[in-house]
């Protein structure tokens, strides 16, 4: 089956975390780095095309600076991201120079992919360093990001990267080989789960938090980027970063890691940046009726079968939906404001012009702008 999945892989995102990338002293680990680059040049001859996004950026910062770890104020977060993204880009430039390759450095910030006009633009520049030969390199600007606009973690990002350079395959490197059915840490009789075909809510129970202190990412977090790649219809792979060879015998089908199968239905583009990269700014409530209409039969959500909505948001921002017992089930961009839907709510279609006194559309959410959790 990995084989089967893993053939016609041609362009691949690898995420590399904290963990993998440094020491036990909590330095850039040159000899892990130089590995990794020397498997990316492998796959550069195969003609498979590299995305790396890179996390140890502040882990290489804190320990130029003297820094403890996991500590620190954010102003110390940043500025330690500002000495060791430097840092890890001349060592990434130094090792890949070595095989004949150009890197790229491509610095976001979620804000960056929630604006349509930017998803665009990052798009563009990264397909034009993949077309030049370049192996680009991507992490959060950590020097000017802050709550409100961070992606939270790296493995998130990189599950976001998957749909925006249309890659064929997630490759999670990590500190351990894989998803386990309990903490291996804790628990001797924890077994690695070669395949998961779907991240049901027992898999999700079976990640437990972060075992690093140098990385903001655990074990739930790569399931979650898993579930979003395969939503959009990509396998993601999680395999032991520090293991020599990992990356060529990962993609060649060897039994390493843990497998996620894609979901049979998979979002296309526009739609997997609505349900997962967006940043909601409200929620809308509907009735039975509208859920079943909406999962059901692939409806827009009208405003008849509105109940209610929450929080204050213009026309064209991200809203959750969600049904009578308050479980958000598929998230839109609106048509229609907070203030304007709270007074169409229960209205049929005809009347919204006549209550408002304009008329945008007879959908508070299209269909073509509406995506399934």
């Amino acid at each position: 089956m990995r084989r089967e999945f893993l053939k016609n892989i041609r362009r691949v995102v690898i995420k590399l975390g904290s963990r993998v990338l440094t020491d036990d002293s909590g330095s850039l680990d040159g000899t892990v780095i130089r590995q990794l680059c020397s498997d990316v040049a492998e796959l550069r001859m195969r003609g498979i095309q590299v995305v790396l996004v890179s996390s140890g950026a502040v882990a290489a910062g804190r320990n130029a600076l003297g820094m403890p770890e996991r500590s620190g104020t954010i102003p110390q977060k940043q500025a330690a991201a500002a000495v060791g993204q430097p840092r890890l880009m001349r060592l990434y430039q130094e090792c890949f120079e070595q095989h004949g390759l150009v890197t790229g450095q491509v610095l976001l910030t979620a804000d960056d992919l929630a604006s349509r006009q930017r998803f665009l633009n990052a798009r563009g520049t990264l397909e034009a360093l993949l077309a030049a030969g370049a192996v680009p390199v991507i992490n959060e600007n950590d020097t000017v990001t802050v709550a409100e606009i961070k992606f939270g973690d790296n493995d998130n990002l990189s599950a976001l990267v998957t749909n925006l350079v249309e890659a064929n395959l997630l490759l999670i490197l990590t500190d351990i080989e894989g998803l386990y059915t309990a903490n291996p840490a804790i628990d001797p009789t924890a077994r690695l789960i070669p395949l998961v075909r779907s991240v049901t809510r027992e898999i999700e129970r079976a990640a437990g938090g972060s075992g690093s202190s140098v990385g903001t990412g655990g074990m739930a977090t790569k399931v979650a980027a898993a579930k979003k790649a395969a939503r959009y219809g990509v396998p993601t792979l999680m395999a032991p970063g520090k293991r020599p060879g990992v990356i060529g015998a990962a993609l060649a089908g060897t039994e390493i890691g843990t497998l996620f199968l894609p979901a049979d239905k998979g979002l296309n583009r526009r739609k997997h940046w609505i349900a997962y990269t967006l940043r909601p700014a409200g929620k809308v409530l509907v009735d039975a009726g509208a859920r079943t209409a909406l999962l059901e039969k692939g409806t827009s959500l009208l405003p008849s079968g509105i109940q209610a909505v929450e929080g204050r948001f213009e026309r064209g921002s991200c809203v959750r939906i969600c049904g009578p017992d308050g479980e958000e089930f598929a998230r839109g961009v609106s048509d229609y404001g907070s203030a304007e839907i709270a007074l169409i709510a229960g209205r049929k279609s005809a009347e919204i012009e006549e209550v408002l006194g304009y008329h945008y559309g007879d959908a508070v959410v299209h269909r073509d702008n509406l995506a399934l959790k």
